[in-house]
C-alpha cells in the first residue's frame, strides 16, 4: 500500500510539474454585482507558437464561464462534459445552475481523472441567489477554492497576481475592473513566453455573460 501511495505521489507531482510548463494565463477578478473572467488566445507545444487563436474562455450557461490552462485536449472535453451536465440540471429544475455547482461538477471530474487530465480551471459567475459574484479555482489533482478578491491560473500567473495583490479593490466598477484584468494579462504578456495575442474578456453580472470586444 505504501509503494503504491509513493508511486500515485510521483505520478502527482510529474503531472503538476508538466502542467506547470504549459503556457498560458488566466485571470478571474470580483468586482462590484459581479465579476469579470479573462485570458490571451495563445496556444503553446513546447517552444512552438502553435495558435494564436485558441479558445481558452467558455460560457458554460448564463450565469457561468470557466477559463482553461493545460491539456488543450483535457481542458475541452472537460468544458463539453460541465456543459453539459449544467444543461441537464437547468432542464431538470428548470432554473439556471449557480457557479457553486459548475464548480462541484468540474472539481469532481477532475478529481476522478486525476491521475488522467491535465488541466487547471477557473470558474466564475453571478449567484442569482446571493446575488453577487463568485470565483472558484480547480487544480488538476481536483481541489476546489472559492475566492473573494481574484484569482489566476497559468504560467504567466504570478506576473498577472503581482498586478491584482496591487491594485484590486473592493466595489470595482465594471470599466476599472476591465482596465485592471487587461493591465494584469499584459504583464504575463510582456514576462512570459507562453502567453500572447488577443485577449478574452467577458463580465457576468445579473443580465448574464456578456462577451467583451
Amino acid at each position: 500500500m505504501m509503494e503504491n501511495n509513493s508511486n500515485l505521489k510521483q505520478l502527482d507531482q510529474e503531472q503538476l510539474e508538466k502542467m506547470l510548463k504549459s503556457g498560458t494565463t488566466t485571470v478571474g477578478i470580483i468586482i462590484k454585482n459581479g465579476v469579470i473572467m479573462g485570458t490571451e488566445s495563445q496556444a503553446t507545444a513546447g517552444y512552438t507558437v502553435a495558435s494564436k487563436q485558441a479558445q481558452k474562455l467558455f460560457e458554460i450557461n448564463k450565469f457561468t464561464a470557466a477559463t482553461i490552462a493545460g491539456g488543450v485536449a483535457d481542458c475541452q472535453y472537460v468544458v463539453n462534459q460541465v456543459r453539459a451536465l449544467s444543461r441537464l440540471k437547468e432542464v431538470e429544475e428548470a432554473e439556471v445552475p449557480e457557479p457553486k455547482y459548475v464548480a462541484s461538477i468540474t472539481r469532481n471530474i477532475l478529481f476522478s481523472g486525476r491521475t488522467y487530465f491535465i488541466a487547471m480551471m477557473l470558474v466564475g459567475g453571478y449567484s442569482q441567489r446571493e446575488k453577487k459574484g463568485k470565483l472558484y479555482g480547480i487544480d488538476l489533482l481536483g481541489a476546489l477554492y472559492e475566492e473573494p478578491e481574484y484569482l489566476s491560473f497559468g504560467s504567466g500567473s504570478p506576473f498577472s497576481l503581482g498586478v491584482l495583490e496591487a491594485d484590486w479593490k473592493p466595489n470595482m466598477t465594471k470599466k476599472a475592473g476591465l482596465d485592471l484584468i487587461k493591465t494584469a494579462i499584459s504583464s504575463s504578456r510582456e514576462r512570459d513566453v507562453g502567453s500572447g495575442s488577443k485577449f478574452q474578456l467577458c463580465t457576468i453580472n445579473k443580465d448574464g455573460f456578456i462577451q467583451v470586444e
